[in-house]
């Protein structure tokens, strides 16, 4: 991207003037934009935005000029919100013009992920799309028919572990690759190297580098998209191309699979299938079913791994929590059985620990921009239409105003008192908000809950011990629109022979 700033600098001034003459001569509001960093003419803020964990910038903005402050970089204004109230009072209450996306140059228009559920401007294919996923897994009872599948793969998450437990990271996302897989497409992963979990794995890596704020160039200077490819400085050109391919393997050979098992009539039951089986699609509906598909597979195969890997993060380091988990998990199961999804409800410190683990480490720090579709005048502020609004996740759900200490991993926050919480249940700020809220938050929720249950009942989680001497872990999170915590080294153990024969016995 630097080289790209050189050669923008040195050429592309014309450019960048045309590109900003409508934004310079719009006629002033009669109300201002929210406060926020003093800007630069031209440029604005582009010299203060931060290049990696951008959601700890924008908390200090949010410090300094409160819960709705903004900045502009090159005429685009960019409206931050550091606090639920904001973001629920903005999003969900206004939901009619702050629930379309921006235009992503990188991401969305290059390498394609515009036609996914997470870059699809609000529309009719939107909407589509959303009833695609409500009519498979948007209820408890359309979800039951996966929880056998969640349950399965568990079980052979804790055998891996116990055969190799230093491959904890490749374990959970192959684990959560055979979820969504099996969900989506009804697809069986292979023991070792699937391709289709290897795909999901690259491709979502990729679009997490290409939306994240400031990222490219081209996304605020979008004439740089015709930039010819031998050009020096448009290398992101064939960064695009490349992984432009990834993306189109990733859509195009799980879809192609279902279609082969059911021309052979061996298709199981899946995301996929049931919509297929369910009506003649037209060559436009199966496009949408096609790419819906792949955001639910593209969607779930990174942002839940990256809650798991925190669970065993967040035991490691908090050891008392995992006893408290264990003596529920004893006092309600036993011994001798693994725990189920029916157990859930008689299990209510495990269930606020897969709470604690979604606020704790927040997977999409500052979610993806919503954009918006007219101007507004909120809370005395003046949101220009085309404004991009940032929801800062992490803030909120490390707000010491709503989460008592919130550095800390603390699931009694989230035990039920009089019927009601101590402190708001994060899920209603992790998954997103108004009509950009996640679709796929129960099977999130489910297979979180489950892997928590299960890896507990079966195993003791501690710091890692190295010639005697105890290596303390340390949470610290990638860049990125997705975000996981850096790799740590812990221990994992049977609790018992007993676990290592209740882990063996189960059938696979």
């Amino acid at each position: 991207m630097a080289s790209t700033c050189v050669v923008f600098a040195g050429c592309g001034v014309v450019v960048l003037l045309l590109a900003l003459l409508p934004r310079v001569i719009r006629r002033k509001p009669l109300a201002q934009l929210p406060p926020g960093p003093k800007r630069l003419p031209l440029i604005g803020n582009l010299l203060d935005m931060p290049s990696e964990k951008e959601w700890l910038t924008f908390a200090q903005w949010g410090d300094a000029w409160g819960d709705i402050c903004s900045v502009t970089v090159l005429g685009q204004p960019l409206i931050i919100l550091n606090s639920a109230k904001a973001a629920f009072e903005m999003l969900d209450k206004k939901s009619s013009i702050y629930s379309d996306r921006p235009v992503l140059q990188m991401g969305g228009e290059l390498i394609g992920w515009k036609n996914t559920l997470v870059l699809l401007p609000y529309g009719d294919r939107f909407r589509r799309f959303r009833r695609f996923f409500h009519q498979m897994i948007g209820s408890h009872s359309s979800m039951q028919r996966f929880l056998p599948i969640e349950e399965q793969e568990v079980h052979r998450f804790v055998r891996r572990v116990l055969a190799k437990p230093e491959d904890l990271s490749s374990h959970i996302r192959r684990s959560v690759g055979a979820v969504i897989l099996k969900v989506s497409y009804g697809y069986e992963v292979k023991e070792n190297r699937d391709p289709f979990i290897e795909l999901a794995d690259k491709a979502t890596k990729q679009f997490s580098l290409a939306t994240a704020p400031g990222g490219y160039l081209v996304d605020l200077i979008p004439a740089l998209k015709y930039t010819p490819k031998w050009f020096p400085g448009a290398g992101f050109l064939q960064t695009a191309d490349e992984w432009s391919r990834t993306l189109m393997q990733m859509v195009e050979q799980p879809f192609t699979f279902v279609k082969q098992q059911m021309i052979a009539g061996v298709a199981p039951v899946s995301f996929t299938s049931v919509l297929l089986e369910s009506k003649e699609l037209s060559s436009e509906e199966e496009f949408d079913l096609k790419w819906s598909a792949a955001s639910l597979y593209s969607g779930a195969a990174d942002t839940t791994v990256s809650s798991l890997y925190a669970f065993f993060l967040a035991m490691a380091m908090n050891p008392a929590v995992a006893k408290k988990a264990q003596a529920e998990i004893d006092a309600v199961i036993g011994t001798d059985r693994l725990p189920s999804f029916a157990d859930r409800e008689r299990l209510p410190y495990v269930n606020a620990l897969a709470k604690e683990v979604f606020r704790w480490n927040t997977v999409v720090p500052t979610a993806v921009p919503h954009r918006a579709t007219q101007d507004d005048i909120h809370d005395g502020y003046y949101i220009p239409k085309g404004s991009l609004v940032i929801p800062n996740i992490w803030k909120m759900t490390h707000d010491p105003r709503t989460y008592k200490n919130p550095m800390e991993f603390n699931p009694d926050r989230f035990l039920p008192e009089g019927g009601r919480l101590p402190e708001p249940d994060p899920t209603g700020i992790c998954f997103g908000f108004g009509r950009r809220t996640c679709p796929g938050s129960l099977l999130a929720d489910a297979t979180v809950f489950i892997m928590c249950a299960t890896a507990l009942a079966v195993f003791d989680i501690s710091k890692y011990v190295l010639n005697g001497i105890v290596i303390e872990p340390v949470h610290d999170n990638t860049t990125g629109t997705i975000s996981h915590p850096k790799p740590f080294k812990c221990s994992i153990k049977p609790r018992s022979e007993k676990a290592v024969s209740l882990i063996q016995a189960e059938e696979l």
